[in-house]
């Protein structure tokens, strides 16, 4: 079996995400494992008291609303200091705010992936196809005060 080349050109390994844990991946199979929903990059709103973690469709300002990827990917953290960027050692404390249906959650508890997932499909578009992006909901967090946040709260499409 040929293996599959990333955007980039690497190789990934088949099935890597069943067959690794996530310490052992690659850079390449690491972005791999995104499935390009866009959830992660709507603002979030944690009650204190519970713990309890709000969807909203306020999407960071570098967020493409059309491709649900990040504008400026490379440079993110630079632009928007607080952007948490996802790495194996950090899944323990920071899954609880992720998407029901993220890849890296999912591998994280021991979970297989969604059949809209591309890795699975072979189809970037399946996620969307799906209805489980955020592609073509969201409202740009520059146009919406953070005390209006509330009245944005959207239900996890999953």
């Amino acid at each position: 079996m040929a293996r599959k080349r990333s955007p980039g050109g690497t190789r990934i390994r088949p099935q890597f995400w069943e067959r690794y844990p996530l310490e052992e991946l690659s850079t390449a199979e690491w972005e791999a494992l995104c499935d390009g929903c866009g959830k992660c990059c709507l603002n979030k709103l944690e009650d204190e008291e519970t713990g309890e973690v709000a969807l909203t469709r306020v999407a960071c300002r570098l967020f493409d609303d059309e491709t649900c990827r990040c504008s400026q990917y490379d440079i993110r953290k630079q632009i928007v200091p607080e952007c948490v960027v996802l790495k194996p050692e950090d899944l323990e404390t920071v899954s609880y705010w992720l998407p029901l249906t993220c890849a890296y959650k999912l591998i994280h508890e021991g979970q297989p992936l969604y059949p809209w997932h591309p890795l699975l499909s072979g189809r970037a578009e399946s996620v969307h196809e799906a209805g489980v992006s955020a592609q073509n909901i969201t409202v740009p967090e520059f146009e919406v005060d953070e005390e209006e946040w509330e009245d944005h709260i959207i239900e996890e499409p999953n």
